[in-house]
């Protein structure tokens, strides 16, 4: 399930963002973008899951597993984002926030057994019926990332989702997501402005390749 991004083009009204860029990312592979902020990182993202403003002038092909993405919607694009904030509904238990991914089809039985699954591959077995506001930022983390793989995605983007843990659990995290990454086979892109980070991209890392300008518009 690689992803591809060739010749692509970023215009904010007469600003260019990103001009002929190209990037291939294998199957089970991450890829780390670094660049400072406000560059229009969040804004690449935003174009390959389908999420950009109209405003903004795409140019370019974005291939999935081999199908040609960038003219469909996002709902039919299957790529999954994480962001910095875990982003976890506060009115649903843990349980039911992981429950939210999953197709509506399942039986109940078969709904019950994939959560249980996903709170012990991240290490959360018992932790069901908690509400999220009692979880630490590490767990917060790591359901938001379970709660993305329960949805099958295709590809993962990752929008500074360590920016917000202290070093021990950027790194803790950090392993537990490459392996989910290496297990489920989809390639993956980190956006980030942390040195630390490039350590998960296994040599595969891009230096954001516009200078930021601060009159851009709404680019992150």
């Amino acid at each position: 399930m690689a992803l591809t991004l060739e010749n692509l083009s970023l215009r904010w009204q007469d600003n260019p963002l990103l001009t002929s860029f190209s990037l291939h990312i294998d199957d089970g592979e991450i890829a780390v973008m670094h660049g400072p902020s406000g560059c229009g990182k969040s804004t690449l993202l935003s174009a390959i899951a389908g999420t950009a403003p109209k405003t903004l002038s795409i140019d370019g092909t974005i291939t999935l597993n081999g199908k040609q993405i960038d003219h469909l919607a996002p709902q039919h694009r299957h790529i999954a984002i994480l962001f910095q904030d875990a982003l976890l509904f506060p009115h649903l238990t843990v349980a039911q926030n992981l429950g939210f991914a999953l197709p509506s089809g399942l039986s109940r039985d078969a709904r019950n057994s994939a959560i249980l699954q996903a709170l012990d591959d991240c290490g959360l077995a018992g932790y069901g019926d908690y509400d999220p506001g009692h979880l630490s930022g590490g767990q917060k983390a790591r359901i938001a990332m379970m709660r993305a793989m329960l949805s099958a995605p295709h590809a993962l983007l990752m929008d500074e989702s360590f920016a917000s843990l202290d070093p021990e659990l950027r790194s803790q995290f950090g392993s537990f997501v490459a392996e989910q990454i290496k297990q489920k086979q989809i390639p993956a892109l980190l956006i980030s402005h942390h040195e630390e980070d490039k350590i998960f991209a296994k040599g595969k890392v891009i230096t954001w390749p516009m200078l930021k300008n601060d009159n851009l518009g709404p680019v992150a």
